[in-house]
Order: C-alpha cells, then sequence, then structure tokens
C-alpha cells in the first residue's frame, strides 16, 4: 500500500465525476465510479459503499475484492465497524483491522458510509482517512441531488408493511401451486385424448406423475395455509442443513420444458458443504431466476447455473448473454412491481419476482445480487450461509 494517496488520480477522478455530474448523470453508476475511485486513490484491494435506511443498510456499490458483498443487509449502527466487518467477511483473508470506513452525510443525516480494503496491511495514517472522509462527502452530494439516490424508497408504514406481506403470501402462493397444478392438467389431458396409443406403460407412468404431484400439492396447501398467519404474513420457513447442489439439480429439472432444456450447469461440484436454509425455496428462487434470465435474452442462448463456496458461504450463479441490466436498475429490480422499459419493450410479469427472490434469500440470513455480465448479459448470485 502506498504511503500516500494519490492526488493526481483524486484530481482526474473528482474532476471526471462533476463532469458526469454537470451533463446531468447521476445515481448508483456514478456513486459507483466514486467507490472505484476510493479504491484506486487509496491503493486499496477493494471498496464499497453501504445505503442506510431506518434500521439497516444495504451494500449498493462494491469493487475489486469487495464486489461480493453487493446485495448484502448489514445493520446500521452508530458503529461504523459492524459494516466494516460485513465488508471484511466477504474477502478472503479479510480482517476486520485492514479496513478503513468514513460516514457519508446530509443535512445531518447520515445516508451510507464508504469502505476500503487494503489487503494484508492496517490503513495508513490520516491522510488516507482524510481523502476517505472527503469521497464520503462528495457521495452525500449525490444524494443531495435527489436523481437515482437512495437507490431504496423510503421504509414503508405499518399498514404497507403489513400489504407487502399479503403480497408476498400471494407470490408464493401462485408460484408454488402452480407447478404442480399445471403438471397434473396436463397429464391428465394427455390421459383424455391419447389413452389408447400410450400402452400400459406410458399410462402407468402419467398416472404415477399425477399421484406424486397431487400429494406434493397437498403439502403445499398445509404449508401454506399454516403460513397465512399474523395478519397474512408468510410466515419463516423451516430451515436446516441441506446439499444445494443436489436441490439445484432438483429444482431445474422440475422448470417448464422449453426453459428446462437452456440450463446449462457449470462449475456445480459435488463435494460442496451444506447450506443452511430453506431447501423448498430453491425450486422457487431459480424457477424466478430463469425465468427472469429467459425473458430478457434470446430463445437460442443458454442459462448458465453454476455454484461454489467461500468461508462462509454457499453461492450459486443464473447467468445469461441476454440484454443485460444497467447499472442504475440493479436494486430497483427487486422493489415490488417493478419493471424495466416502457410500452411495448415492458417484460410480461407483475413485476414480483425478485422480489420474491429477496424476501426468500433474506429470511435465511442470505443475500441476492444483480450485475451486469462481462462481454453481455445479467448474473444474478445468491449467497447462503454455510449450515
Amino acid at each position: 500500500m502506498p504511503d500516500r494517496p494519490d492526488y493526481v488520480t483524486l484530481t482526474r477522478g473528482q474532476l471526471a465525476v462533476l463532469d458526469r455530474v454537470n451533463a446531468g448523470d447521476s445515481g448508483l453508476s456514478v456513486l459507483q465510479q466514486m467507490v472505484r475511485l476510493a479504491q484506486d486513490t487509496l491503493g486499496a484491494l477493494g471498496a464499497g459503499f453501504a445505503e442506510y435506511a431506518a434500521g439497516h443498510g444495504r451494500i449498493v456499490a462494491a469493487t475489486g475484492d469487495c464486489e461480493p458483498a453487493i446485495g448484502r443487509r448489514v445493520e446500521h449502527t452508530d458503529d461504523l465497524g459492524s459494516v466494516n466487518k460485513a465488508f471484511a467477511r466477504q474477502i478472503e483473508n479479510g480482517d476486520l483491522r485492514h479496513m478503513l470506513g468514513a460516514r457519508c452525510e446530509l443535512n445531518g443525516t447520515v445516508v451510507g458510509s464508504l469502505h476500503v480494503h487494503f489487503g494484508d496491511h492496517e490503513p495508513a495514517g490520516p491522510e488516507h482517512h482524510a481523502v476517505l472522509e472527503l469521497l464520503a462527502g462528495y457521495a452525500g452530494r449525490l444524494y443531495g441531488a435527489h436523481a437515482g439516490l437512495p437507490v431504496h424508497p423510503a421504509p414503508a408504514p405499518d399498514q404497507d408493511r403489513r400489504q407487502e406481506d399479503r403480497d408476498l403470501w400471494v407470490a408464493v402462493t401462485s408460484h408454488e401451486l402452480r407447478t404442480p397444478v399445471t403438471v397434473i392438467k396436463g397429464y391428465a389431458d394427455t390421459l383424455t385424448n391419447h389413452w389408447e396409443t400410450l400402452g400400459e406403460p406410458g399410462r402407468r407412468e402419467a398416472v404415477r406423475v399425477v399421484g406424486t404431484r397431487a400429494a406434493e400439492l397437498a403439502r403445499l396447501l398445509d404449508r401454506l395455509l399454516t403460513a397465512a398467519t399474523d395478519d397474512g404474513s408468510a410466515g419463516a420457513p423451516a430451515a436446516g442443513p441441506f446439499d444445494l447442489a443436489e436441490a439445484l439439480r432438483e429444482a431445474a429439472g422440475e422448470l417448464p420444458g422449453a426453459l428446462r432444456q437452456r440450463i446449462h450447469f457449470g462449475e456445480l461440484p459435488g463435494g460442496l458443504p451444506k447450506a443452511y436454509g430453506n431447501r423448498d425455496s430453491i425450486a422457487t428462487i431459480l424457477t424466478e431466476l430463469a425465468t427472469n434470465a429467459e425473458r430478457n435474452s434470446g430463445p437460442d442462448t443458454p442459462i448458465e447455473v453454476c455454484a461454489g463456496t467461500d468461508d462462509d458461504t454457499l453461492r450459486f450463479r443464473v447467468s445469461d448473454r441476454g440484454v443485460g441490466i444497467a447499472p442504475e436498475h440493479v436494486e430497483r429490480a427487486f422493489e415490488r412491481y417493478w419493471q424495466a422499459g416502457t410500452g411495448d419493450q415492458r417484460p410480461h410479469g407483475a413485476g414480483l419476482g425478485l422480489y420474491l427472490v429477496r424476501r426468500l434469500v433474506e429470511r435465511q440470513s442470505g443475500w441476492v445480487s444483480l450485475r451486469p455480465r462481462e462481454g453481455g448479459g445479467t448474473v444474478a448470485e445468491v449467497r447462503l450461509p454455510r449450515s
């Protein structure tokens, strides 16, 4: 790590950001540029920014070895160390002693915090901290422009939160019931219209599938009716250790035929440690992410699924080679009912899929993020605790 900040890089970077702001550019993409400037100026290995709402924050921008922390929900406290720790935990050999942070304030309110990671070195002296505080102050000015920032809307009042819980329950119910009902209807129609041509083995297989799916449907109804408590909230799913690779393969096998054929498994090691969470939710999560990829990419392009691990989490990624996602949309995509595009370019659906994914993942103490894919397309990454 350099003994002093790179002031030439700092000056050039400030001018570049100022040019974008003067040109009317703002929002998350400019904030991301500011984070990159902090890393480059201070000679760090990574940097990130946590945006705060009432009671909690979320890491919305990161570069270098802090990038895996994007999308993680963190606690908002007066102690910067808690957010420093959230970054450090996502970095290979990350150490809280090697992090430096500064609050970002707007009119006396802390709207976020800017952090850098220095690898195997402890943060340097006052100059590094002063530069970081300077850049955090610039970030506050971006928030003061009220154009694209904050990334997340103000927290909803209690009544709206109850409505969110109802919406989540409806979304989960409609999703989980749709698949078995569709399969049962399809096989019933096949038996009705093609009884003679199916032959005895085909009829037995069709009846077996109908029976299996009917039993699954009964279990889903029991679980959903039990969950519909506390003013319609979806409740917390049962958690436990499970094999992530196995769950992903089973979930992919239950996708609709055309979508299932587009799934290509990349690195999916069989010796992964167990994930800790709700195994049944993987089918919902993968379906929503794969469907989102299907809608935004060509019909002949593969949708790639891979998994891996680090010291604290297991991750899986769903990647496509579609139109890609704009940096300013990577967080907005998780809002209820939000959809990119206008008019004829608006995608089909209610805009609940990614919202549902984030809620389900965070109920398992995990987090999910989107990012543009190098070479075109989008990468969705889900991280879950290790058992």
